[in-house]
């Protein structure tokens, strides 16, 4: 028997005193069987840092189709403006995405992000669309320990870091660039 997504409400505020947008979204995110916590958490974190003013950006099948980074945005012709990606994906899932959107972010997390990024850095050095950051491993698990099934999240972005408040605490997230 197959186990059922584990969906979450989320009434995310978001204040990005970096690119001055001020808005605040009401989300159903579907968490895959097999997502932990800190993943889910990650790809909030990740909307609310890439969320554009018309908020096209939009969550995929993201675990359950290998297809599809976990978020990504369309324009209006279905063209593939920016595609999101979560973890630690091998060059060609990276330089396949750089192929297909005009912008690509890899928002690598883990103890292993490091040896990760050794191994990958001189491989994708030709993607010009990529940026690549890195999020510490403390943050993502501050990050994991707010989740709930039905939250509350203020996200204040200020000179790259985000300061998330929730009723299960606060965290503070700063990703730091790779490339």
């Amino acid at each position: 028997m197959a186990l059922n997504a584990t969906i979450h409400k989320v009434e995310l505020h978001i204040a990005d005193s970096d690119r001055h947008r001020y808005a605040s979204h009401a989300l159903t995110v579907a968490k895959h069987p097999s997502e932990t916590d800190e993943r889910m958490m990650l790809r909030l974190l990740a909307y609310a840092l890439e969320v554009d003013a018309d908020a096209r950006l939009a969550f995929t099948k993201g675990l359950s189709d290998t297809e599809q980074p976990d978020l990504w945005r369309h324009d209006l012709t279905g063209r593939i403006e920016a595609w999101i990606e979560l973890g630690l994906p091998d060059e060609r899932r990276i330089l396949k995405a750089c192929g297909k959107a005009d912008d690509v972010l890899v928002l690598a997390y883990g103890r292993t992000v490091p040896i990760w990024w050794k191994g990958i850095e001189s491989k994708i050095a030709r993607a010009r669309n990529l940026r690549v950051q890195a999020i510490a491993a403390d943050a993502a698990e501050a990050l994991a320990r707010l989740a709930a099934r039905q939250m509350t999240l203020h996200i204040h972005i200020q000179d790259g870091t985000a300061y998330i408040q929730s009723d299960q605490g606060e965290a503070t997230v700063t990703p730091q660039a790779l490339r």
